[in-house]
């Protein structure tokens, strides 16, 4: 009985592996070089379109665009940063680390940490203090748009952490927001006054409003339940500033007499 020659060892066809090769390096390219744009789609969509990237250069990991706020899908209003925003990311196994420098208002970028866990993510930023011009706000479209506020807004952030854990956000550290000199189109009194709000995270996470100075005293303190705000507040005008300011009362609040009343939530 003749014996069956033995078969020989199956081998992968070199164009299989050319091809897995290519599909490799297309994916790593694609990763490495992913143009700009796409991050600032991702933006416009998270931010419903109020916040957005406008004529963006170079790639998700290192580039600059125009930082543009406005009103949402099919508003008229926007406004844009006199210079270009520039941003670079650096993954990690843990999460993303990013340098964020925006010319005008910054004196250093602002360095921030992503990293994602069970349930959500967490944001790190480190401490840091900026300065934007108020009438940047206008851009968001209502109540910011009649408004038009003039002035500059100084941002700064002491230990801030924010948590994202199954859609309920916690706070630690603090950010504090002054805005120095406040004006308004809806007023004749230029400078209106200056003002401080403060977010403090904790258990719960507080907002604290009070005024520095000016014939505008606007004062008020809220809470996040959950993930909403609870905040009741009251403007007051100088008694020999009432006429000058009553149109902006009308706006900030109910109006009661010579004041205006705040709620949110």
């Amino acid at each position: 009985m003749a014996l069956k020659p033995a078969s020989a060892p199956q081998r992968t066809a070199p164009w299989r592996w050319a091809w897995a090769g290519a599909c490799l390096g297309l994916a790593w390219a694609l990763l490495v070089f992913a143009p700009a744009r796409w991050l600032a789609a991702a933006l416009d969509q998270a931010s419903q379109g109020q916040v957005q990237l406008a004529d963006p250069l170079g790639t998700v990991w290192d580039g600059s665009a125009q930082l543009v706020l406005s009103g949402g899908k099919d508003s008229r209003d926007q406004s844009a940063l006199p210079e270009r925003l520039r941003w670079r990311l650096r993954p990690s196994f843990n999460g993303v680390s990013a340098d964020i420098l925006a010319e005008c208002c910054m004196a250093q970028p602002l360095q921030l940490r992503a990293a994602p866990h069970w349930g959500g993510g967490e944001l790190t930023l480190a401490d840091s203090q900026s300065h934007w011009p108020a009438a940047w706000l206008a851009g968001l479209g209502a109540p910011w748009n009649t408004l038009q506020p003039e002035g500059t807004l100084t941002l700064a952030t002491q230990g801030l952490v924010v948590d994202l854990n199954s859609g309920r956000m916690q706070l630690s550290g603090r950010a504090q927001l002054e805005a120095i000199d406040i004006a308004s189109r809806l007023s004749t009194l230029k400078p209106m006054g200056s003002y401080r709000l403060t977010l403090a995270g904790g258990n719960p996470n507080t907002l604290q409003l009070e005024t520095l100075k000016g014939s505008l005293q606007l004062t008020g303190s809220g809470q996040w339940v959950g993930n909403r705000l609870h905040f009741d507040g009251v403007a007051t005008a100088a008694p020999e500033r009432i006429d000058a300011l009553s149109n902006l009362l009308n706006i900030i609040g109910r109006r009661d007499g010579a004041r205006a009343i705040i709620k949110v939530g």
